[in-house]
């Protein structure tokens, strides 16, 4: 992708999405590292519903080994692989509280050094929880990065280098959040919905997938959630 394209790109996202977010619900830093610890093949919507039940009751890594393994287990037992999250869960509040006064660390060595948490995790919180301009490579914007042509690579290590010089340093900052929500509700994995992408000009994918049938399923209105992104036809654009 040309860099006027690149500017061009972010651009839109900023003035289509201003201010994007994450879609896991959290208060503080420690409640964003324990809602991603959790988040591992499950929904954002599956995370926040056991997380709405969980941080009113234990939000500090205190709180948590207060309330044991088994009884943490049982909290978010609704998310897949919960038995092994719940002990990595308290494994981290254990070394949060041995190492860090219980507070969650604001470098990457420290953030890398806890149980599950990697290198994407670790960018998720620098950057949200921080203010850092990281990029975190999920199977998301890996896709996107790859289709847009924006940033190829064969893997996300690779793509988060590319992403970095690619990314005009205004936009760095957001850009995480508006490649995420774009992969997850207009270009998606299985059929990308190009007719209603705002950057679709500007995209190397082909070919461009089809507007659906009037009347089917993949015709009706985006859900509200979806209007953080892009809703718009390539008409409008």
């Amino acid at each position: 992708m040309k860099p006027a394209d690149r500017l061009a790109l972010f651009e839109r996202f900023a003035a289509a999405n201003p201010e994007p977010t994450t879609e896991l619900e959290f208060n503080t830093p420690f409640e964003l590292l324990a809602a991603v610890l959790l988040s591992a093949q499950a929904t954002d919507k599956g995370v926040n519903a056991v997380t709405r039940r969980l941080f009113p009751v234990a939000n500090t890594p205190q709180a948590i080994v207060g309330l044991g393994v088994d009884k943490l287990s049982e909290a978010i037992r609704t998310l897949g692989l919960y038995r092994n999250k719940a002990k990595h869960l308290m494994k981290t509040c254990e070394i949060l509280l041995q190492k860090h006064q219980g507070q969650v660390p604001a470098d990457r060595a420290s953030l890398e050094s806890l149980p599950g948490v990697g290198r994407k995790t670790a960018n998720v919180l620098l950057n949200t929880a921080f203010g850092e301009p990281t990029i975190a490579v999920d199977t998301h914007i890996f896709r996107v990065s790859n289709r847009l042509g924006l940033a190829r690579g064969l893997t996300p290590e690779e793509v988060e280098r590319k992403l970095n010089k690619a990314t005009p340093p205004a936009y760095r900052q957001n850009a995480h959040h508006w490649l995420l929500l774009h992969g997850r509700y207009v270009c998606k994995a299985r059929r990308p919905e190009c007719w209603r992408c705002l950057v679709s000009d500007l995209c190397s994918y082909r070919p461009k997938s089809l507007p659906p049938p009037a009347g089917s399923m993949l015709d009706a209105p985006p859900r509200v959630d979806e209007a953080r992104v892009d809703v718009q036809s390539h008409a409008d654009v």
